[in-house]
C-alpha cells in the first residue's frame, strides 16, 4: 500500500487558491468559475462570491480573503497607504527547505510577507491597519512578520492612530524557532505602549486564528470580533482532547462558542465590517 502525503492547505494550498491575489487580477476579471462551499457543499459562481464579498448565500460561511481584497472592501478608496511593503523573511537559522517553502509562498500569495501594514481612512476616519496574509504559509507569524506589526503600533502610538487588525494565522513560524516565539512578547509590548498613550485597537479574528497569534496580539485589543465560523484558539482541538483526554464539547473554538465564553466581543458579518468599524472609530474619535 501506498501512503501519498496529502497538500497542506495551512500554507495556501488547494481549494482556496482560486481567491489568491491571481483571482484580483483585472485581467481575469472575465473568467467565471464555479466554486463549490466548503460547509453547504453548494455551488456559486464566482462573481456572486465577490459580489458578496465571498460570504456564501446559501450558509453564510466566510471564505479565506485575499489580503487585497480586504484593503479595498474596509478602506476609503486610494486611501491607504502601505509600511514597510520590500521587508521579507530568510533564513535564519538555516531550517531546511524554508527558502523553497518562502519562494513558493511568494508565488501563491505574490506578496512578499504575511502580513500588510498601513494607514489608511475608513468612512473619513484615519487608522492604522494590518491585514494577515492566509495565502503566504497560513499567515504564520516568523520575525518580519513581527516586526511590521510592532513598527506599525509605534507608529499609531506616535501619531495618535487607531489600529485595526485582521488576524488569520496557523501561529508561530516553526521554520524561524525561537526567533518567531519572540514576536508574541515584542508586539505585545508594543500593543501595551499603544494602550498606554489612549489610543484605541480594534481586531477581527478570521479563519483561523490559532497558535501564538491567538496567544498574544489576537486577544490584546480594547474590542474584538470575530467573523462567523472562524476557529479561534492555541491548541488544535484533537491536540487537546489527547492531551487531557476528555472529549471537548460541540462547537469549541468556533466563534460563536467564544463569543458564548466572553472572549470576543461580537461575531459580525464580514459584509458588516466596514459600517461596524467605522461607527467604533466615530465613538472613539474626538473631532472639533
Amino acid at each position: 500500500m501506498i501512503f501519498k502525503k496529502p497538500k497542506n492547505t495551512l500554507e495556501g494550498h488547494g481549494t482556496f487558491s482560486v481567491f489568491s491575489r491571481k483571482a484580483y487580477n483585472p485581467k481575469n476579471s472575465d473568467e467565471e468559475l464555479s466554486v463549490e462551499c466548503l460547509k453547504c457543499k453548494k455551488n456559486s459562481s464566482s462573481s456572486e462570491l465577490a459580489d458578496s464579498m465571498y460570504v456564501c448565500p446559501f450558509c453564510r460561511y466566510h471564505f479565506l480573503l485575499n489580503v487585497r481584497r480586504r484593503l479595498d472592501f474596509i478602506c476609503d478608496k486610494g486611501s491607504f497607504e502601505e509600511f514597510d511593503a520590500e521587508m521579507s523573511s530568510k533564513n535564519i537559522i538555516g531550517f531546511p527547505d524554508y527558502e523553497k517553502k518562502l519562494n513558493n509562498a511568494k508565488i501563491e500569495s505574490t506578496e512578499k510577507e504575511a502580513v500588510v501594514c498601513g494607514k489608511c481612512t475608513i468612512n473619513g476616519y484615519p487608522a492604522a491597519i494590518f491585514v494577515m496574509n492566509p495565502y503566504f504559509m497560513m499567515g504564520s507569524m516568523g520575525t518580519v512578520v513581527g516586526e511590521k506589526i510592532t513598527r506599525l503600533f509605534e507608529y499609531a502610538t506616535e501619531k495618535n492612530l487607531p489600529v485595526v487588525g485582521f488576524t488569520v494565522s496557523g501561529g508561530a513560524r516553526m521554520q524561524e524557532g525561537i526567533l518567531s516565539l519572540m514576536q508574541m512578547a515584542k508586539i505585545s509590548g508594543a500593543v501595551k505602549l499603544h494602550s498606554d498613550a489612549g489610543n484605541l485597537y480594534l481586531c477581527i479574528l478570521t479563519d483561523p486564528t490559532m497558535g501564538g497569534v491567538t496567544a498574544s496580539f489576537a486577544m490584546e485589543a480594547d474590542i474584538i470580533i470575530a467573523e462567523p465560523f472562524a476557529r479561534i484558539g492555541f491548541a488544535g482541538p484533537r491536540v487537546i482532547e489527547q492531551t487531557t483526554g476528555k472529549k471537548l464539547p460541540e462547537g469549541f473554538q468556533s466563534a460563536s462558542f467564544l463569543l458564548k465564553k466572553g472572549f470576543v466581543d461580537d461575531v459580525i458579518d464580514r459584509r458588516r465590517h466596514r459600517r461596524y468599524i467605522s461607527y467604533v472609530l466615530k465613538l472613539h474619535t474626538n473631532r472639533t
